[in-house]
């Protein structure tokens, strides 16, 4: 069953161009031109910084969060769903978060859309699960993402990921580890060990109600950071 388009959505979009883009065809449900150029990320934010990025950024909370205490870094948050990402443009146009933008698309076109070895910390916050197997190849920690990731990021970067369903994290540290990736942290139980820093999301709060587990890692890319060390 599809979401209903929000009232008046492509005009409330309209309304936020100057921080949300979105390279994509309607009619080919996020196909793209063969010819796509990468995003000129200097040209977007109007300056160069290094760029974090945040896949799945849902309603903006993590990313308007992150930004506003990391005013030196550009943020860049990624959501497919225009339903949603409106609200986040909207709030982050309406709290004037001058080093926060949005690219709506899916994941699997982040590789055509941003130019390569640009990205200095990667954020998957509750990613949607997908718990039947059949559809693990959609789970953003699926190898086919991994791939994508590893073109993106920069030598030593660190991508983080919190979750509270047992059997996606299960299987993320599977498929970092046997992607050449090594797993910096993890954690079963996040929050107890009162971290420093953490941006509670709104998915995290609502676990954390609930009394349940967070589940954390940050993982690193050890082919890309071999190699540059062989450079």
């Amino acid at each position: 069953m599809r979401m209903r388009c929000k009232k008046n959505l492509d005009e409330r979009l309209a309304a936020c161009g100057d921080i949300f883009l979105a390279p994509r065809c309607e009619q080919l449900h996020y196909d793209l031109p063969d010819a796509t150029e990468p995003v000129d990320l200097n040209a977007l934010f109007g300056r160069t910084a290094p760029l974090v990025l945040e896949i799945g950024s849902g309603r903006g909370h993590f990313a308007r969060e992150f930004a506003r205490q990391n005013p030196k870094v550009n943020v860049l948050g990624v959501e497919k769903c225009r339903n949603v990402l409106v609200e986040a443009c909207e709030k982050t146009k309406a709290q004037k978060i001058g080093n926060l933008k949005y690219l709506c698309c899916a994941a699997e076109y982040l590789g055509r859309l941003l130019p390569a070895g640009k990205v200095t910390a990667l954020y998957l916050n509750f990613s949607t699960p997908f718990q039947k197997n059949s559809y693990a190849d959609h789970r953003l920690t699926a190898p086919r993402f991994l791939k994508i990731y590893r073109e993106l990021l920069t030598p030593g970067a660190v991508i983080f990921q919190k979750t509270d369903n047992a059997q996606l994290f299960e299987y993320s540290l599977l498929q970092f580890s046997q992607n050449g990736y090594a797993l910096k942290a993890v954690s079963l139980n996040y929050h107890a060990t009162n971290p420093k820093g953490n941006i509670v999301t709104e998915y995290e709060a609502r676990f954390l109600a609930q009394q349940l587990p967070i589940y954390y890692l940050e993982a690193v890319d050890l082919v890309k950071t071999r190699k540059a060390l062989k450079s």
